[in-house]
This record gives C-alpha cells, structure tokens and sequence, in this order.
C-alpha cells in the first residue's frame, strides 16, 4: 500500500503565498538550449565521473584519455547523454571521446567556479564540440555545501556569460536549496535548472514503496516549476544505491525506483532525469561531504561497478541507439 502523501515531511503541496517562478531576464534564450531540450526528450542522461579520476585528501588523481573512452564505450548502449562534474584532471577530454562515440549531449561541470584553468578548459570544449557540449553546470552542491554564496554564483554566470553568451548555463543545488528566496537573483540568470533530489535522505523513505520514491522526485520537479523556475528543468542527481547492505540497499531497490522513475517522469522537454550515478565510487565514503557523519552509501551509488560491470538497472534498461548525425 502507497504512503498517505501527507506523511511526507517536506510539504509539497502549493500554498496560496507562494512566489511565481522567476523567469530568465534575457530577451532570447540560447539557441543551443533546443539542443538540450532535443537530448532531453529524445535521449537518455547519466551522470558521470571518469572512474579514474578520483580525489584523495583533495588531490585529484589524472583520468587517461584510455579509461575515459573505456568508461564511454560501456556506458554508451544505455545512455546518450552525460553529466559530468568538472573540467579537470583529464574530464575535460570528455566531450571529443563522447562525440566520437555517437553521444547526443554533454552537459559539462566546473567543479571549481574560481579556476581559471578549468573555466578555460570547458569553454575550448566547447569550442572544438559545439555540437555536442549542450550546457554547462557550475559547482555542485556549492551554497549547500557552504563552499560558496549566491552572490558568487550569480557572478560566476555573469563572468562565464560574458565570454560565452550562447551557451546554456545552470549551477547544481538540492532542491530545497532552490527554493530559499535568496537563490531568486540567480535563477533569473539561468538557462535551465540542475537539480539534485534524492529520497534515500528522507526520513520516511525506509518505510515507503518505490512508487512514492519516484512520486516525490516528480512532486519537487513540479514546486520547483511552479515556485522558482520557468524554464527546462533537468533532475541531476536522483537515484538508490546499493549498498551497503546493513543500511537495507541493494540492486533490487535501486532498479525499482528507477522502473517507477520512468514510469513517473517520461522524458521531455521541459522536464527529465539523469540516472545517478554511472559507476560506484568507493574513494566518495572518504571525500568531503557538507553533511557531518559516516556516508558509506556514497561508495555505491553507480549503475555501474567500479570494474563496469553491469547492475540490475542497467540490465533492465532498454538499449538506445546512437542519434543520426
């Protein structure tokens, strides 16, 4: 039996007090926005961080030009769409190998909004794969995380918009990050929304049905669109991992939300998801983290495992084939 929806401890439910969504203030959005919204209805996102590009005591180990294609070449029957997290340590050399592969999008991270060398390393990715690098993605998880405000965002874009005015940009925070009044100046500067919306954090999640999982993730979506933004909204981080065990995770769970996801949240347009993640990351349970505490979960949260070998998702996932070029 499904959970009343009242049960939720996050209130979805639109009030009468809430705030129109805030609307992009330019006068044309990015041609290469319909790109995006084509990958978006038509393709199937993941997203993806090489597995050799690990941080140790926030170090970045360099990913191979070889594992990245590797990594590309196992993910490529299931997805047409990548999501990565940064422009550095060898994940700048993403898009040449996706494109050679017949992936349809790249939208490409910044991990460091103040790097220069990686802020110019996405855009000459840009340049050299224009039909390809769909967007990009500033930060991840940077106001929640308490690495950065949203001024410094909001001046991030206007810097990165300066030298790139065509190209659809986003940053990446949870969903009720968004929502704070004070995030309002800068959703009016974005092209199109990332956000992540996980409930595996939520606390009735353990007790609740797959369906509710997914029911959740596509009642955010639409407050998000309703409250805070009028444009594409594409769902980043959504996802179970499968491990560990003795916090009650597996393959099972994980290829049931996403069997509900799919169901729940069809691909278009204006809406879609990224699976998350494409593989397990075991380095994660020992990386910074904005929550305090032990995150083994972290370790787990791939499609994949670390070798590339497939999970239960994945294996009853439909195969797509590559986009005509």
């Amino acid at each position: 039996m499904r959970l009343a929806l009242a049960t939720l401890t996050f209130c979805l439910a639109a009030t009468a007090a809430a705030a129109a969504p805030v609307c992009a203030t330019r006068d044309e959005p990015a041609p290469a926005l319909s790109r995006l919204q084509d990958a978006m209805a038509e393709g199937r996102f993941v997203a993806y961080q090489p597995t050799e590009l690990k941080i140790w005591d926030g170090n970045p180990v360099q990913a191979s030009e070889v594992s990245i294609r590797a990594d590309l070449e196992t993910l490529r029957p299931w997805f047409d769409g990548l999501i990565t997290y940064g422009a550095h340590s060898g994940a700048e050399l993403v898009p040449k190998i996706a494109e050679e592969l017949g992936y349809r999008a790249v939208v490409m991270g910044i991990w460091d909004i103040e790097d220069e060398v990686e802020i110019e390393n996405a855009l000459a990715a840009r340049r050299a794969h224009p039909d390809i690098v769909v967007g990009i993605s500033l930060g991840n998880e940077i106001v929640f995380g308490n690495r950065g405000d949203w001024t410094a965002l909001k001046g991030a874009i206007e810097k990165l918009r300066a030298h790139a005015p065509m190209l659809p940009l986003t940053v990446t925070e949870p969903f009720a990050t968004f929502l704070e009044p004070e995030a309002a100046p800068l959703l009016a500067e974005l092209d199109f929304l990332a956000v992540n919306i996980h409930p595996v954090f939520e606390p009735w999640f353990a007790e609740a049905p797959p369906a509710n999982w997914a029911d959740f993730v596509v009642r955010v979506v639409a407050r998000l669109g309703g409250e805070a933004f009028c444009g594409p909204i594409l769902v980043k981080e959504t996802g179970v991992p499968t491990g560990p065990r003795e916090k009650n995770f597996d393959e099972a769970k994980q290829a049931d939300f996403y069997a509900e996801m799919t169901k729940a949240l069809p691909p278009a347009r204006e809406r879609a998801f990224a699976f998350f993640s494409a593989f397990d990351a075991p380095w994660r349970i020992y990386d910074f983290n904005p929550v305090p505490g032990h995150h083994p979960e972290e370790a787990h949260w791939g499609l994949f495992t670390e070798d590339r070998k497939p999970k239960r998702a994945v294996k009853e996932l439909t195969p797509i084939s590559a986009p005509a070029r």
